[in-house]
């Protein structure tokens, strides 16, 4: 709730949200500056008071104390990310933070959460989507034609992938099984990171088990594609900040850091950034593709 949905076209509504991008932690801090605060046009819009995130980045950077979840550096974690994230949390240790082993029991389920509450949410929203109130309209003589060939024209294969799914986990004697399920799980995801954050200030790991992957690379393998999420998701899921910085190279391709921050831990999460950031020159590289 930190940034206006209003003009965001609702994909999954309980997951939604609007973030920024930019070649340094700064350029992310001063567009959210910009974009923060309550809007009386979304109910889901935050009323806590915005703070200025650009100059949280220049203060000096308090002693930190960071959870690291072994599970997010083991078995199936490409080595040379375990390498760069061991790199980035000396870099962390050199300015004085203090790091402490973290249990996330639950978020070993994050993705086949996140892949069933998503398309869910999903089929439900692109509902509106027929051609009638929404969207391009295929021409034909007949109402249920007219839609079909609406949504098999102008709906890519991966939204009428996340749309079967979610139609299919939501049909009837299925709805118990798979949406409300997800649901219980996400409430578990939520509180192992009430708990770390009651003893950490933030949480470091992989942005992706893997380098980033060339364009198109994994285009006919969304498997492959979903399971790149399994680190990130459970921000959505739970409803918190995170980042992701450039923290190495493996072959010419990045790899990611991510920070996660409790909620409305904007201010430390984009200052630790920053200070990491003034501490290497990843950020300042290019893919040698």
């Amino acid at each position: 709730g930190r940034v206006s949905r209003l003009g965001l076209i609702a994909f999954a509504s309980s997951l939604d949200q609007i973030g920024t991008m930019g070649r340094t932690a700064e350029d992310v801090a001063l567009l959210l500056n910009v974009i923060a605060g309550h809007d009386s046009n979304d109910s889901t819009s935050s009323r806590q008071p915005t703070e200025d995130f650009l100059a949280a980045c220049s203060q000096p950077l308090p002693k930190l104390k960071i959870g690291i979840c072994n599970s997010q550096i083991s078995d199936g974690v490409d080595s040379a990310v375990v390498n760069a994230v061991e790199q980035a949390k000396s870099v962390f240790e050199k300015m004085g933070a203090e790091f402490v082993e973290i249990d996330l029991p639950h978020e070993k389920y994050a993705v086949a959460t996140y892949y069933i509450v998503a398309p869910c949410e999903a089929s439900s929203n692109l509902s509106r989507y027929d051609g009638v109130r929404y969207t391009k309209r295929a021409t034909s003589s007949d109402l249920n034609a007219m839609y079909t060939q609406t949504r098999q024209q102008f709906f890519g294969n991966e939204v009428k992938r996340r749309v079967m799914l979610g139609t299919y986990a939501l049909s009837s004697g299925y709805y118990d099984q798979f949406y409300v399920k997800a649901s219980k799980v996400r409430r578990l995801i939520k509180q192992d990171f009430d708990t770390v954050f009651n003893s950490v200030d933030l949480v470091l790991g992989p942005t992706s088990p893997t380098t980033a992957f060339r364009i198109g690379e994994l285009a006919d393998d969304p498997i492959q594609m979903y399971l790149a999420d399994v680190f990130t998701v459970s921000a959505n899921l739970v409803g918190i900040p995170a980042i992701s910085v450039p923290c190495g190279f493996s072959d010419g391709l990045p790899i990611g850091l991510q920070l996660q921050g409790p909620a409305f831990g904007e201010s430390k999460l984009l200052q630790a950034a920053h200070h990491y950031q003034q501490q290497t020159d990843w950020h300042l590289r290019r893919p040698a593709i």
